[in-house]
């Protein structure tokens, strides 16, 4: 087919009305939490003397008996199968970054030719797959393949909706036989608890002893990219990597500054509105959805929920953005950088703590500087960033992290907080005695039909990694792929050690202020502010002279990824997790190991793919190319052509066999060498390859090239 018409047909879309519309002011017209096994619907489908059980059990942490889980399973399932599901799976997350499941039917044969539906309690509370097949980090041996899921009562159950039935998906941890964790959810779940331990007990040194638990909460904006599905499948590099291996910089990319927060397109909006469906259905609270600013780029964000709930939420939603494209004949793409030149996507993790009583922690208030237990709270994040800035910038490595952090349109890969002009002053006053309270001023816009506006205290810094947004920290320097499990295991680990440190402080000072909670608290705040501060930047963190400062002031500098992820066997970091029983000595090493070879797998399946795509696609095109050139004629213009041609082909024959010798290679094995071996030469070696078949894309009869073009995957919509 021409590639005109190609482009053309790629370019039409008309509306299926599979939604339709309906009026949301009429009673039970919302679909939110239809396909939930929520708390309501546990209400309504228990026992009364079964109800109260399951929830004193969630509430005090404790096991389930065989009784109660079964009569929970047989409601369960019969929920389930009113909605047309006919299978249940134990949904875990291996550490891959995705989701597993395996389907098994409710019926069995009965013996007299038929079949009952069952599902018992012990099926609902645990499993058993394979272990030895997913990432262990050497916890598990291949020929050991016991492991189990177990299931996780505080994540609820749910039903996915298929075009030829439904599944009921249970979240549960995968643990191995030996009882080492072998997902993101059981140290999550470890580090919320060791979290909720330190909190609660800081909150009593500051006479709030109304709280029994402290939750982290997390609410993730998610970017991404939608391209045509056709484009997506003439593309090997975007099916095997995700991301586009070869690509010119087209003529037009994002410098007009008009994709961002602009007029969606009206087949991504209907696709968007499907989404939030979907996702309504699951109970997922999406609030916002907008363009992003390169070309063909966008961005979803639900409403803070318990971090536990929110990471499987945020594992559910990316894997709708990705069933719900094809359906409108588009591809998610979820890479860090699917395309040269342009932003690539993040997962901001706004991250903060709350209590079981519905206070912020991190809630400044009016007067910060005379909040104390906002200053105690802010002071600990602070000193648990500064000490651990190497692990945090592990928690968030990956190779396509790389191609993203500190390119000028995500957070630098030094590791700083932002705090802003108003509680930076606050904690300049409460440290010296000096200075006076920022007031939040107003915005006159000039005119009386406009409204007068509150000014903030201080802006917003996009270049910090780690930033202070009103009553919540956002990490802004998490992957667009990447699981939140992870990520939010530090930050809670490191929090909560920061919290119980600081509250060994806390209470001495109080013994020697006679109880004055301000003037304790000033004292540690004075302490932490002397000691870390250096952590706190408010510049422009994509400043060459921010790198010098960093550098001044002691912070890592891990721009890569083989840079950073040694941080998590860190003997601080080893000995950190062990104490609050978070993750033990042997299953970080598991991570590490798991994550490095992660990094040179993927290396090599890029390597691999942009040598056969060069050889079998880029090169024959090129040669096609010169044949009509010497087909011509001789002439002055067409011997320049055929000289250019030449050279540029020939660059790139000896750049394919320099990258096929670097990356089929006797180098070092395995481990952090062999990771740093494939981003010192495997990656320069790509690039070479790359480079000359950019170069040939601009030259190259249209007609003749064999991929889509970035023009074409951006614009056509």
């Amino acid at each position: 087919m021409p590639q005109r018409q190609q482009n053309v047909n790629a370019a039409q879309w008309s509306s299926n009305g599979a939604l339709g519309a309906s009026d949301l002011t009429e009673p039970n017209a919302s679909q939110f939490g239809d396909n939930v096994f929520s708390v309501t619907v546990q209400r309504q489908r228990l026992p009364k003397h079964t109800f109260n059980a399951l929830q004193a059990a969630l509430a005090e942490g404790s096991a389930l008996d065989p009784v109660l889980a079964d009569t929970v399973a047989q409601a369960m399932r019969e929920w389930a199968m009113e909605k047309g599901a006919t299978h249940y799976c134990h949904w875990f997350q291996p550490l891959t970054n995705l989701t597993a499941e395996k389907h098994d039917g409710f019926f069995e044969p009965n013996g007299n030719g038929g079949a009952l539906a069952e599902f018992s309690g012990k099926e609902l509370i645990q499993g058993e797959p394979d272990a030895s097949s997913f990432p262990s980090g050497g916890l598990r041996a291949t020929f050991e393949a016991r492991g189990y899921t177990a299931w996780d009562p505080t994540s609820p159950a749910v039903v996915m909706d298929n075009p030829n039935g439904a599944l009921l998906v249970i979240p549960t941890a995968f643990v191995s036989w030996t009882g080492d964790a072998l997902d993101h959810k059981i140290p999550l779940l470890r580090s919320m608890d060791a979290l909720s331990t330190a909190a609660v007990k800081a909150l009593e040194l500051l006479g709030e002893g109304e709280a029994e638990r402290v939750f982290t909460t997390i609410g993730p904006e998610q970017e991404y990219f939608l391209i045509d599905e056709q484009y997506y499948f003439e593309r090997p590099d975007l099916y095997t990597s995700g991301r586009t291996l070869f690509g010119a910089e087209p003529p037009k990319g994002q410098e007009l500054d008009e994709h961002y927060f602009g007029s969606i397109p009206e087949r991504v909006l209907a696709y968007m509105m499907e989404v939030e469906n979907e996702l309504m259905k699951l109970g997922i609270p999406i609030k916002t959805r907008h363009n992003e600013v390169a070309p063909a780029q966008y961005e979803i964000a639900p409403i803070f929920e318990n971090s536990n709930i929110s990471s499987d939420h945020q594992q559910l939603t990316m894997q709708v953005l990705q069933n719900v494209a094809r359906r409108y004949g588009m591809v998610c793409l979820l890479h860090e950088k699917p395309f040269k030149g342009l932003n690539g996507s993040g997962k901001h993790n706004n991250w903060s703590m709350g209590t079981d009583t519905g206070k912020n922690l991190l809630s400044p208030g009016d007067t910060p500087d005379t909040n104390a237990q906002f200053l105690f709270f802010c002071a600990a994040v602070i000193k648990a960033v500064k000490k651990h800035q190497g692990l945090l910038r592990a928690s968030i490595a990956n190779v396509g992290q790389d191609h993203r952090l500190g390119a000028n349109e995500a957070p630098p890969a030094i590791i700083s907080i932002f705090l802003g002009k108003e509680l930076e002053n606050a904690f300049e006053m409460v440290a010296t005695g000096k200075g006076t309270a920022l007031k939040k001023g107003v915005l006159n816009l000039g005119t009386d039909v406009l409204p007068t506006l509150p000014r903030d205290g201080g802006d917003r810094n996009r270049t910090s990694p780690f930033a202070f947004t009103g009553n919540r920290f956002e990490f802004r320097a998490v992957g667009s792929s990447m699981s939140l499990g992870f990520v939010n295991t530090v930050l809670n680990t490191i929090t909560a050690e920061s919290l119980n440190e600081l509250s060994t402080d806390l209470a001495k000072e109080l013994k020697s202020n006679k109880g004055d909670v301000f003037k304790a608290v000033a004292a540690i705040v004075k302490s932490v502010w002397e000691a870390d501060s250096e952590i706190v930047f408010d510049g422009d963190g994509y400043s060459d002279a921010w790198q010098k400062e960093a550098k001044k002031r002691g912070l890592l500098n891990l721009p890569t990824t083989p840079d950073a992820l040694p941080w998590i066997v860190e003997k601080q970091t080893v000995d950190s997790f062990k104490k609050w029983k978070v993750l033990s000595k042997r299953e970080l090493e598991s991570r590490y190991e798991v994550f490095v070879e992660q990094y040179s797998s993927k290396l090599n399946i890029e390597a691999e793919t942009t040598a056969t795509m060069a050889r079998t696609m880029i090169l024959p095109a090129a040669m096609r190319h010169a044949e009509i050139i010497d087909d011509a004629g001789e002439s002055a213009g067409l011997s320049k052509l055929a000289e250019e041609i030449t050279g540029i082909t020939d660059g790139l024959i000896e750049a394919i066999f320099a990258l096929e010798k670097a990356n089929d290679h006797d180098g070092p094995d395995g481990g952090v060498k062999h990771a740093t071996y494939m981003r010192d030469t495997v990656i320069p070696a790509m690039s070479a390859v790359r480079g000359y078949a950019d170069r040939l894309e601009r030259i190259v009869a249209n007609d003749l090239w064999p991929i889509p073009k970035y023009s074409e995957m951006l614009f056509i919509k």
